[in-house]
């Protein structure tokens, strides 16, 4: 395990003994050691590359700002959609991965900024988990996805994102070109071990 300084973001990188790396961003309050412990329970043999958020809200990092509860700040998202996207292509390059083999697991901010670089970059994934996120921002014009596989796991209790915020941001992705699908789970924000199998399961049927 290794952590660059030289790099914009703190991090963390995991070898794995597959070609498939897995992109981990954390939720408010995270940090790049929040999600290493369920990544590796995701994909036993994926190499694991973990960022923390630069931005900080009362202390709390963050991928980016926001103006109120679900209310982002939308200049300072693509700023940092886009210092993120550079950053992994750093990373591809000091870590010798491959973009193709990228796979983002995002949780509440960390999905939220999944998205956008699904949205603003999409070169630099080949796919993403996201879990409760929501629609990060609507660019125009939208982008080709090329059928790239996106889940997204909703709460049906979620306090902070309504199901019409899921299905927005389904809508979205699809008319972006992506394959999404849509799972809703009978809980709220929180994260549950039903969750990480469902992902875990998501992930194995891919073949990119």
């Amino acid at each position: 395990m290794s952590s660059a300084s030289e790099t914009d973001f703190p991090h963390v990188f995991v070898p794995g003994n597959s070609a498939r790396t897995l992109i981990l961003l954390h939720g408010t309050g995270g940090n790049e050691q929040s999600l290493l412990s369920v990544g590796r329970m995701l994909d036993p043999l994926a190499s694991l590359l973990s960022p923390r958020g630069r931005i900080l809200e009362n202390g709390h990092p963050r991928f980016f700002r926001r103006l109120a509860e679900g209310v982002f700040d939308e200049a300072d998202l693509i700023q940092r959609t886009h210092e993120l996207a550079d950053f992994i292509e750093f990373a591809a390059k000091k870590y010798q991965f491959s973009p193709k083999q990228l796979l983002a697991v995002g949780y509440s901010n960390g999905a939220n900024i999944a998205a956008s670089l699904l949205l603003l970059r999409p070169e630099v994934l080949a796919g993403a988990a996201l879990l409760r996120p929501m629609v990060p921002l609507v660019p125009m014009p939208l982008p080709d996805l090329h059928s790239r596989p996106v889940g997204i796991w909703a709460g049906r209790s979620d306090p902070f994102v309504t199901p019409e915020q899921s299905t927005e941001l389904l809508s979205l992705l699809e008319r972006s070109g992506a394959a999404v699908t849509l799972n809703w789970e009978s809980t709220g924000h929180e994260l549950s071990q039903p969750t990480f199998q469902n992902v875990q399961a998501w992930l194995e049927s891919l073949t990119l």
